[in-house]
């Protein structure tokens, strides 16, 4: 299938605060959960901290012999506290539909519960061409390489490292926990302020000798 790919564009996107902005649902899912297992969980901090797997964060406030099971609880509550509050961020329809302006495909590779992230594109009617979950950081490399993406766009260190790793140009947003000079420190190769200036960074990718 490799060869197929390799002259069509396709770029990845990470999800939560590059293509939406995650935080008031994930926090109405926290509170929800410090309720039902009547454990505190400081949801305005762990917001603050999006990217890394579920469990780094659960292991803040729960035993880690509990963090597992725990996950499991906020993972099946999460599509009735999260979805519906979560918008899309500024530019990432405009950002999708650049990409298969070119003829491209856009994949999203997250480290989000893979039906939770799913359950987040179908209420916002964004519609990428392929949907990985559960990847976290050099892990987003295995799905990049197996679809061609050739650039991989997000707002977290983790996510330049996962471009890195799959040898794809790692374009980054400031709109996530990471700012600038964070992101450049980590090794991206362009950082937007947010999405809404990727359709013109593209353009001008896709015109370059090396696209």
């Amino acid at each position: 299938m490799a060869h197929m790919t390799s002259s069509l564009l396709t770029v990845g996107f990470d999800l939560d605060m590059t293509l939406i902005d995650s935080r008031p649902g994930i926090r109405a899912c926290y509170l929800a959960l410090s309720e039902r297992t009547g454990t505190y969980i400081d949801a305005d901090l762990a917001v603050t901290r999006l990217g890394p797997p579920l469990e780094e964060e659960l292991v803040n406030w729960f035993p880690a012999d509990q963090v597992e099971a725990v996950g499991n609880l906020y993972r099946e509550m999460y599509p009735a506290y999260a979805v519906a509050a979560t918008p899309a961020l500024s530019g990432a329809r405009e950002a999708m539909a650049a990409v298969r302006g070119y003829g491209g495909r856009a994949i999203v590779v997250t480290a989000k519960h893979e039906p939770n992230a799913k359950l987040h594109l179908e209420h916002l009617g964004m519609e990428p061409d392929a949907v990985i979950g559960d990847l976290w950081a050099e892990q987003k490399a295995q799905a990049l390489r197996e679809h061609g993406a050739r650039v991989y766009v997000g707002d977290h260190v983790g996510d330049v490292r996962g471009a890195r790793t799959a040898g794809a140009l790692s374009v980054a947003v400031a709109t996530g926990p990471c700012d600038e000079r964070e992101l450049r420190a980590a090794g991206a190769d362009v950082v937007l302020a947010d999405l809404t200036e990727f359709p013109d960074w593209l353009s001008g990718y896709r015109e370059s000798p090396r696209a």
